[in-house]
């Protein structure tokens, strides 16, 4: 990404494909790849330089969009102080009825946005879900044939359900995003073994 400037100030942001017109001299795209950095400096081209130590991950914040800056003979891109996504569902409020905000099919006080929480509880509740599936039709079998199921598989069953449980109550439990970012980050201990704070669910022997 290149940026040209005239003086002090950012003008445009061609993408290097195309010729481009500064003043009353047309230059061909073959400068974004031929000219070295100084040469495009002399005419006011820059590349762009993205600063994106603020930047985080988009699964549990919110990013600003980037703003640029010219100064010190350099055109850097950077990002804004990024936002926690919200834990808890947003509602509807009665600010957002006034504004026009909310669909014909809600009303004040309906969830607008699910927060972080529900979305994880929701993903472990499917992967129980996945786990149990498969064997349900073992379940089936004993209540419609009165023929115990196998203890192994009725043990296993309750253990997933258990872990499930204890998960969703991880996660419950988070003070703030980072904490609820924490149970899912996986990390590597001195012997080479990687885990999670929130665990994984038991495996079938």
């Amino acid at each position: 990404m290149f940026a040209v400037t005239t003086g002090s100030e950012i003008t445009s942001f061609p993408k290097g494909n195309k010729g481009i017109t500064i003043g009353d001299v047309n230059y061909p795209a073959s400068i974004f790849t031929l000219w070295t950095e100084a040469e495009r400096n002399a005419i006011g081209v820059y590349t762009v330089i993205i600063d994106s130590s603020n930047k985080k991950d988009e699964e549990w914040y919110i990013n600003t969009d980037l703003s640029y800056e010219f100064s010190a003979g350099k055109v850097t891109g950077s990002y804004g102080t990024a936002t926690a996504r919200k834990l808890s569902d947003t509602t509807y409020t009665e600010q957002d009825k006034t504004d026009g905000k909310i669909p014909s099919d809600k009303n004040v006080g309906d969830i607008a946005v699910r927060g972080l929480k529900y979305i994880k509880k929701e993903m472990i509740d499917n992967q129980c879900a996945g786990l149990l599936a498969p064997s349900d039709w073992r379940v089936v079998k004993a209540q419609e044939t009165g023929e115990a199921m196998d203890s192994g598989w009725k043990t296993w069953r309750a253990s997933v359900r258990t872990k499930c449980n204890s998960m969703q109550t991880q996660i419950d439990n988070a003070s703030d995003v980072d904490a609820l970012a924490a149970l899912f980050t996986y990390t590597t201990d001195s012997d080479g073994v990687t885990s999670r704070p929130l665990g994984e669910f038991p495996e079938k022997d």
